[in-house]
């Protein structure tokens, strides 16, 4: 037999606590600002990447940093504006931000180096994988660590 339904518990302050999947709608809202930024990082990106490798003769590797660069900077600038806009930065926070995209960076080198000089894909395809993995290493990353949120006290929800 399972158990009988309970009535919502109030917190200290009357209020009834809002369901579950309520309070996991701004985290899904995130997530998808955070894919719409990256879209965004990632044509920004392939399109320097691309604009110094066939224009401008770059060497492959310099133009991969000097792309995934540009996309990191506007990472930041859109990610701490709109995606995690919630969140409470201090002055370490662009810190955190440009060491995890610094480690990004030395992984997407490697990464397109490994693809293109050890298994011999086109410089251009070899730059996707890199990227994809970059980009799902990172985003766990910052999420955990540059942009931490931070629980919402109860005179916060109070307010609302």
């Amino acid at each position: 037999m399972s158990p009988a339904p309970t009535a919502p518990q109030r917190s200290p302050g009357g209020s009834v606590p809002e369901p579950a999947s309520r309070l996991n709608a701004p985290a899904i809202v995130q997530f998808v600002k955070f894919g719409i930024v990256g879209v965004s990082n990632t044509l920004l990106s392939f399109a320097v990447y691309t604009l110094l490798l066939k224009a401008f003769g770059v060497w492959y590797v310099a133009a991969s940093g000097i792309g995934f660069t540009v996309g990191a900077v506007n990472g930041f600038l859109l990610n701490r504006r709109w995606t995690f806009r919630g969140h409470v930065g201090d002055a370490l926070t662009p810190v955190r931000w440009f060491v995890v995209q610094g480690c990004g960076l030395g992984l997407n080198l490697s990464l397109v180096y490994l693809f293109v000089d050890g298994f011999g894909m086109d410089k251009l395809i070899g730059q996707v994988p890199a990227t994809a993995i970059v980009t799902v290493v990172t985003f766990l990353v910052n999420r955990a660590w540059t942009f931490k949120m931070h629980p919402r006290s109860s005179a916060e929800y109070d307010e609302q």
